[in-house]
């Protein structure tokens, strides 16, 4: 079995390396085709769990799994389910995930789920291989969406959504990229410690209070329209955030009637305000780039735009430095 698993994984990489050379040179198609993509995978109904809503939803939120893995907490109870961003061509960066900070057996006796969040693309070929990857990794899970930067906010509540409805009962919720270091040792036992009773409406990450930026050159721009006010409510950076798994409900039903905005972070901010959650400031988590020390890294929970070649250099020498005081 083990044999065959490492077979599938070669060719799952050699796959990838062969797709992502040819849609380098060859032009993306322009949309998606096929009306009934992964039809052998499992689907739900659209928001079956949340059909007892009173009023009528602005934002329904009426996507499909394309890709799920609904039985991930039917065995036991994750103390943590993390969940990553990412985007079709970045195997690498899941790859690396997997065999680093993201390995589900990292910690005896914790359990911890991880989960890649895609939407679909508009190139077929792309969808066929995170296909291919899902039958082998079993960590993927995708909507009918279309992929792309200005559907971040879906990708999130695709999470949020799949947590409150498949692992309700897991204890804490982290959401991260793909290009994102953590620190696990101190997420798992400085931060949430497992010996500790689990918190409620818990709401915790690098904490941002700002407002708009109104320059339409601007990747963060706000049009007013759209969102008139001159100051944004307390948020967390979508680098890295933790939560308690009540809120993935929470806010995924909030957001059924909340106005959709297209940057993530400070949209799941104006879920919080709705909800009477303040998020708590925690100077762990770093949402930039911080070059590698071994007594630095030590101190934080979060680092940004690490690249996979980094992730294992990182993981390894930290791993093997353990014993090491700073």
């Amino acid at each position: 079995m083990a044999s065959k698993v490492s077979c599938l994984y070669v060719l799952t990489v050699v796959c990838w390396a062969s797709a992502l050379w040819y849609l380098s040179i060859t032009r993306p198609t322009s949309s998606y085709t096929g009306s009934k993509p992964f039809s052998h995978l499992a689907v739900i109904r659209k928001n079956s769990t949340f059909g007892n809503i009173r009023t009528r939803p602005i934002n329904p939120h009426s996507f499909e799994f394309l890709i799920n893995e609904p039985n991930k907490c039917e065995k036991s109870i994750p103390f943590l389910v993390i969940l990553i961003s990412t985007t079709h061509k970045e195997f690498d960066a899941r790859q690396a995930i997997r065999e680093t900070w993201g390995d589900e057996n990292n910690f005896k006796g914790i359990k911890i789920v991880t989960l890649f969040l895609l939407g679909k693309n508009a190139d077929p070929v792309l969808n066929q291989m995170v296909e291919q990857e899902s039958q082998i990794f079993h960590d993927i899970i995708v909507e009918d969406f279309i992929d792309s930067y200005h559907n971040l906010t879906l990708k999130t509540l695709m999470g949020m959504r799949w947590v409150a409805t498949f692992c309700s009962k897991a204890k804490y919720v982290m959401k991260t990229d793909s290009d994102i270091f953590v620190n696990m040792d101190n997420l798992i036992y400085k931060l949430l410690k497992p010996s500790t009773k689990p918190r409620r409406r818990y709401f915790t990450g690098y904490v941002i209070n700002g407002g708009p930026i109104r320059d339409v050159r601007s990747k963060w721009y706000m049009p007013r329209d759209l969102y008139p006010d001159s100051n944004y409510p307390p948020f967390c950076s979508g680098t890295g955030y933790i939560f308690s798994a009540d809120v993935a409900e929470l806010i995924y039903k909030t957001s059924l009637h909340t106005r959709l905005l297209h940057l993530e972070d400070v949209y799941v901010g104006l879920c919080l305000r709705k909800l009477g959650i303040h998020p708590f400031q925690n100077s762990g988590f770093n949402h930039w780039k911080m070059a590698y020390s071994l007594c630095r890294y030590r101190r934080v929970i979060t680092v940004h735009q690490i690249s996979p070649e980094e992730m294992h250099r990182i993981w390894n020498d930290m791993s093997s430095k353990k014993h090491l005081r700073c």
